[in-house]
């Protein structure tokens, strides 16, 4: 493939070009002789930092379009890049025409971890100590289990939302997804470490704290029809990642979700046997449904139907 060039669009965070330099490291061993070329792109979600990510959106007139992501979509229909590199759980389940998820890598830790600036966990959190997040989702999973503590929200990058924790009165926890501290290597034997300070991080129980969908997996985007890029990028792309995320962003599809629906879904895949999880909670009022099914590997859409048929109400 000498003489090749290929053009890779990112956001600037900390984890994304830790995710972008992982991808262009994965792109030279599979196609030797490939330039490759960074391109560092602002998107709406690093720029509209002064309100809830929730709201984001929607102050910005995109409903229901991944903010982390627009920008980046913006660059590759102008064929400015060829490749953008995302967190998998901040593209919409439904793309939008012209483009094309072409590969997803292999997946980090799923979990969410809390991170606290004293030992023990949640469990040892004090009624009304506050904890910061600004998933929805990760809201309402956590009220689910301890209704006594104050959720407040957070913006910023993984190093910046550490700091935030480490300096600020008032602020006692925060949630983070497991894959960015472990991509970032700040995860050590439950301690996280934002500068001089010593953090503490509990890996929150999966049975129960269900991830976004995709969580951990880093997709690429292409232009759909762009066979160059769907050829370099088939070459890396993980297909029990590429299974698993197909059942989860599927359930989303199914519900009709958006990307900030307070839903949590899990995969396992054992042998043949892919399992699923998952808890849907209302917009609306303090409620949720739940579902465990279990199937095929080879049929992941299928497994998301029957999980959504399953759904139930659950006891809060």
């Amino acid at each position: 493939m000498s003489g090749e060039r290929l053009v890779l669009g990112t956001r600037g965070s900390a984890l994304a070009l830790a995710q972008a330099e992982m991808t262009e490291t994965l792109l030279r061993a599979a196609h030797p002789g490939l330039e490759i070329e960074r391109k560092v792109i602002t998107t709406t979600g690093d720029r509209r930092t002064d309100v809830p990510l929730a709201e984001v959106a929607s102050s910005e007139g995109h409903l229901d379009k991944g903010v982390f992501i627009k920008e980046l979509e913006v660059a590759l229909a102008a064929g400015e890049i060829d490749v953008a590199v995302h967190s998998l759980k901040d593209v919409p389940s439904d793309l939008e025409g012209g483009f094309a998820l072409a590969a997803v890598l292999e997946r980090a830790p799923n979990g969410d971890v809390l991170v606290t600036k004293a030992s023990g966990g949640l469990d040892a959190m004090l009624e009304g100590a506050a904890v910061a997040t600004s998933s929805v989702r990760r809201k309402r999973m956590l009220e689910s289990r301890r209704g006594d503590l104050k959720v407040v929200d957070v913006r910023g990058n993984v190093p910046t939302r550490l700091r935030k924790l480490a300096e600020q009165e008032g602020m006692d926890g925060l949630i983070l997804a497991e894959a960015g501290l472990v991509r970032l290597g700040l995860l050590e034997d439950g301690v996280v470490r934002s500068g001089e300070a010593e953090l503490y991080a509990e890996t929150l129980d999966h049975e129960w704290f269900l991830p976004a969908a995709g969580q951990g997996a880093v997709a690429l985007e292409i232009r759909e029809g762009d066979e160059t890029a769907a050829g370099w990028c088939a070459a890396i792309n993980h297909e029990l990642t590429e299974i698993a995320v197909t059942a989860e962003r599927e359930f989303l599809v199914l519900l009709g979700a958006g990307c900030d629906t307070p839903v949590g879904v899990r995969c396992e895949i054992k042998g043949e046997t892919l399992k699923m999880w998952a808890r849907v909670f209302s917009e609306e009022e303090d409620s949720a449904t739940v579902a465990v099914v279990e199937g095929s590997t080879w049929e992941p859409r299928e497994l998301a139907r029957r999980l959504k048929e399953n759904l139930s109400q659950e006891e809060l």
